[in-house]
């Protein structure tokens, strides 16, 4: 038996918790919206849903750069309890006999925060997949989009479970990391459906949102590589890295995904020109995706009407604030609240190229 399994009475105690946290923001939207029709609740639900999983995924950022991915080494439980209350005596055993270890006080309070704010989310999408069901009739989005949100969060919680399971496995981390922008487009894409707000971009920019966003995906990707790799730092200085150009790097080390964390495929410790290699890709494929987002910011801003300006304005200034935090990253160090914000930020980037091309798309089949 397993020795950290979690026993009937520990799980019903945290399904019990995430339930009251979740029955606060359903009942702020029930007392807010009182008097409006299912729709509009319906509608608020999604929003507030939208709202919370950004603030999970930048909170999710937070417990992979502050070390806390493993504050907790079981799951879902801590110690096969309910909180780190319960787990305090493995707790302080853990941080006795390693200090600076995985194993914290504080980290295992923000592993727990994350697990109950993901449980929380997940539950918002049960709702709303359920309640959008019953109302499919009265409702101006298909069923099945929920139902999609409801599968996908199923597969984020794996993921979020192999990811403690498997000790930061670093492509099981980094499909953690894509697959929580992916829940923020799904359910963007429920939300516009409620509110459709139509923007008059021409065939070929709107094109030019899809291309970007495409390569933004790679970009993130990439960078969640960097990071659940924990090779920010394989390059100091810029634009030179180690003082070269181009240094010595090994790209078939670096992106070798079956491993684990810090070792190459066979096991043996990961050679730094790895890192090299990691962090390098990135460096390089920003140049790329900068040149496409201020490039589609500018034709943005060329714009005649005020709306489109307005998401031009945006787009360059989280293109901005992009690149002040990344190189931050780099030239300070790595300090925890650049990365946290470089991390928002790709999120932010994420929701804003992908509302942009719904929108256009809206104009395209309104005018249809």
């Amino acid at each position: 038996m397993n020795p950290l399994a979690l026993d009937p009475s520990t799980a019903l105690r945290m399904a019990a918790t995430v339930l009251l946290i979740a029955l606060v923001p359903l009942a702020w939207i029930w007392l807010r919206r009182r008097g409006t029709d299912r729709r509009a609740r319906l509608a608020a639900l999604t929003a507030l849903t939208l709202f919370l999983t950004f603030d999970l995924v930048a909170f999710g950022a937070f417990t992979r750069l502050s070390d806390s991915g493993l504050g907790c080494p079981d799951w879902p439980g801590c110690y096969a309890q309910a909180s780190p209350l319960g787990a305090r005596a493995d707790i302080h055993e853990a941080q006795a006999a390693l200090p600076s270890g995985p194993v914290t006080w504080s980290k295992a309070w923000i592993e727990m925060i994350h697990r109950y704010l993901a449980a929380t989310v997940g539950t918002l999408i049960v709702v709303t997949a359920l309640a959008t069901w019953i109302e499919r009739r009265h409702t101006p989005i298909s069923p099945w989009w929920p139902t999609a949100t409801l599968v996908w969060v199923v597969i984020q919680g794996l993921f979020g479970k192999y990811t403690v399971t498997l000790k930061l496995y670093p492509a099981v981390v980094t499909l953690h990391l894509l697959g929580g922008l992916v829940l923020l487009v799904l359910l963007a894409r429920q939300r516009e459906a409620y509110r459709p707000r139509a923007l008059v971009l021409p065939g070929a920019l709107r094109s030019g949102v899809a291309v970007a966003l495409g390569l933004l995906w790679v970009q993130i990707a990439l960078g969640g590589w960097v990071s659940t790799n924990y090779a920010v730092l394989a390059c100091s200085g810029f634009p030179l890295c180690n003082g070269r150009w181009w240094p010595q790097a090994d790209f078939g080390a670096g992106f070798t995904f079956l491993r684990g964390l810090g070792v190459d495929a066979a096991g043996a410790p990961l050679p730094f020109d790895a890192l090299v290699a990691i962090h390098l890709a990135h460096r390089s494929f920003a140049a790329v995706v900068a040149a496409a987002l201020a490039g589609l910011a500018w034709a943005l801003l060329r714009r005649g009407d005020a709306a489109t300006r307005r998401w031009g304005r945006a787009l360059a200034l989280l293109l901005a604030l992009q690149l002040a935090t990344g190189l931050s990253n780099v030239v300070l160090g790595w300090p925890l609240p650049a990365a946290l914000i470089h991390t928002a930020g790709a999120a932010a980037l994420v929701l804003l190229l992908t509302l942009l091309w719904l929108r256009g798309g809206a104009r395209a089949a309104a005018g249809a």
